[in-house]
């Protein structure tokens, strides 16, 4: 009930963050196709088809594939790719290939998210140039400025960005719908486009060189996949009716609009959206655009650090620093060191493209590539988790995939003018999480070889009883069996055992959140121990101080003052053993050594955590 009162609130906020990049596409969607580097002339069939195809991916791809078909896909409310493989995982026979492709597709986003706002700010500002050539040489500065100013505003959160952006983003949307109005008020025939037989008769006469257009149709889309992964900040409902009820009509009046504009003026292809303003609107609509822009990078942006949040938790990831910049919306997170790594290598794009159409020849590839990944893994949800027919769910997953792979083709051509880059991007960041995620179960394995069994650690106890301390201790431990190493590190040097001792370990399930009833696993063991399994959602922070007051244990209710948590301080080595190869277990260690501390990531208070050091060969 009370998200229900807040739906208008939650609706323009989403304007705000969620809808930029695609609500901004049609600044250089347009234009590629009719000035970019596979142009087609300027005729009214040619018109009509590229209408009639970015209508139709508006309304087949995001509409219903995306809005009605794979939102329905969330994990617990959350979404996007990584959701997706939590849902895949364990479940399905091919659950192994699934969770790869899955993975290969969410390092694609982060590619992605470094040319999205590059490309936005960059064509926004070129629009200076339509008034005047005398800024061409201030359009790379002035974008630097706009994107570094974008990014320094991230720590305070998707919600107080998307209240301010979100009026923005109406006005936006307002605008391009009326610009797009005007134009056709001329020339109406252009609504002879949302008939798909224009369409069909484009690729009949132009075949290959109308395949190479899907490519510049695609830019239209671009920011569906932004869509279902900032799913988490807004919820379903929002999304949907902000959809709906502006962002869909207006961009298909403002492409319209411009389709109506290149029938008359031929000339206006190099800038068609520009030229859509009569000349004492053309400043206000530059700024109007620049802010826009930036408020595009915002959905990819944030999109960004959900990932990250969902990957650290699931195992694929370093730790980072993550900062809830929301009390009501979990899923509103901050990372600063993902924010700076996207800000510089956005910013070196610009200096190196230097124009949003250089970034256009590049832009795409990724976005293909996760989109095919997503119908994949929809598939086997839909399968496993909906209960769909194979025939059912094929039916409908074949529709999506066919034009999927047919944007796929036409963005292959890419990589050789740039497309490169992304996949760059996706292979290091892929490698990074199967490395990360292989190395933990390693150390994992590693451990369990070195744990002592509970049975005979209480017959060394009986047999030698040590001195007993006032206070709890907290042994921090991956797997609930069995004694964990520092336990009988700290035995062994310091002869003496607290009171209470708890034995804690933290599981991640596949869900958001974990329900209340299986939070805490509590048993009560021999010799004053406790054994403790607390489970977190992958989109949460762990709060072990919290687990342990839940989990109500009488010693440590009593004197909560009094508690110690004692955590392994790992140095690892690299070895011949099998496992991984060695310049895997080089970057393993690595990252291990970089990666943000269990104290904070725990929420342990620092003054009363002792790590213990152990040394492990991988």
């Amino acid at each position: 009930m009370e998200r229900r009162s807040r739906l208008p609130l939650l609706v323009v906020a989403a304007l705000g963050v969620v809808f930029g990049d695609i609500g901004t596409s049609p600044l250089y969607a347009i234009r590629e196709c009719f000035a970019g580097t596979h142009a087609i002339p300027v005729t009214t069939a040619n018109v009509l088809g590229v209408l009639s195809l970015i209508f139709w991916s508006l309304i087949i791809t995001v509409s219903v594939k995306y809005l009605l078909f794979v939102m329905r896909a969330d994990n617990g409310g959350e979404g996007g790719i990584l959701a997706l493989v939590a849902l895949v995982r364990g479940r399905t026979q091919a659950s192994a290939v699934l969770i790869s492709i899955g993975l290969f597709g969410a390092a694609l986003l982060y590619g992605d998210g470094m040319i999205t706002p590059a490309i936005s700010v960059l064509s926004a500002v070129e629009g200076l140039s339509v008034a005047t050539h005398a800024f061409e040489p201030y359009i790379v500065p002035i974008t630097v400025v706009i994107l570094l100013a974008l990014f320094f505003v991230q720590d305070r959160g998707t919600a107080g960005i998307g209240a301010v952006f979100g009026p923005i983003m109406v006005v936006w949307f307002l605008t391009i719908a009326g610009l797009g109005v005007h134009a056709m008020a001329g020339n109406a025939r252009v609504l002879a486009a949302v008939n798909p037989v224009h369409a069909v008769e484009f690729f009949v006469v132009h075949r290959f060189r109308a395949f190479m257009t899907l490519g510049a149709v695609f830019l239209a889309i671009t920011g569906a996949e932004a869509l279902y992964a900032d799913m988490g900040h807004f919820g379903r409902a929002p999304i949907r009716i902000a959809w709906f009820a502006l962002v869909l009509p207006a961009l298909v009046l403002n492409y319209f609009g411009q389709g109506a504009l290149l029938l008359t003026r031929e000339e206006a292809r190099v800038h068609p959206f520009f030229h859509l303003a009569p000349e004492w609107a053309l400043y206000p609509l530059v700024a109007l655009a620049t802010v826009a822009t930036a408020i595009a990078s915002q959905a990819i942006i944030s999109g960004a650090f959900s990932l990250t949040q969902q990957a650290i938790t699931l195992g694929y990831s370093p730790r980072f620093d993550i900062h809830h910049t929301s009390a009501e919306e979990r899923g509103q997170v901050y990372i600063p060191e993902v924010n700076w790594l996207l800000m510089l290598a956005t910013v070196g794009l610009v200096f190196g493209f230097r124009s949003s159409t250089n970034l256009a020849a590049a832009y795409g590839i990724a976005v293909t590539t996760t989109m095919v990944i997503t119908t994949i893994l929809a598939y086997a949800v839909a399968r496993d988790r909906w209960g769909w027919s194979a025939w059912r769910a094929g039916a409908v997953t074949a529709i999506f995939l066919l034009i999927d792979l047919a944007f796929f083709g036409a963005n292959l051509i890419k990589i050789e003018y740039g497309g490169w880059f992304p996949l760059v991007v996706a292979t290091g960041v892929y490698t990074v999480m199967r490395t990360w995620h292989r190395g933990r179960q390693l150390v994992a394995e590693r451990l369990r070889m070195a744990e002592v069994p509970l049975g005979a650690f209480f017959r060394e106890i009986a047999a030698h009883p040590p001195v007993r301390v006032p206070g709890t201790a907290v042994f921090m431990t991956a797997r609930p069996q069995g004694v964990p190493p520092i336990l009988v590190h700290h035995l062994k040097h310091n002869k003496v055992l607290h009171e209470c001792v708890v034995l804690l370990s933290v599981s991640i399930v596949d869900t958001p959140t974990a329900g209340d009833t299986d939070r805490l696993e509590v048993h009560k063991l021999e010799y004053g121990f406790y054994r403790v399994i607390a489970r977190y959602g992958f989109m949460e922070t762990p709060d072990v101080p919290a687990s342990l007051t839940a989990a109500n244990l009488e010693a440590v209710t009593a004197c909560s003052d009094d508690v110690t948590y004692y955590l392994a301080d790992l140095t690892l080595f690299a070895t011949d053993r099998l496992g991984m190869a060695r310049w895997r277990e080089h970057l393993f260690i690595f990252l291990a050594r970089n990666a943000r501390r269990a104290t904070n990531f725990f929420c342990l208070p620092p003054d009363r955590v002792v790590e213990i050091g152990i040394q492990l060969e991988l």
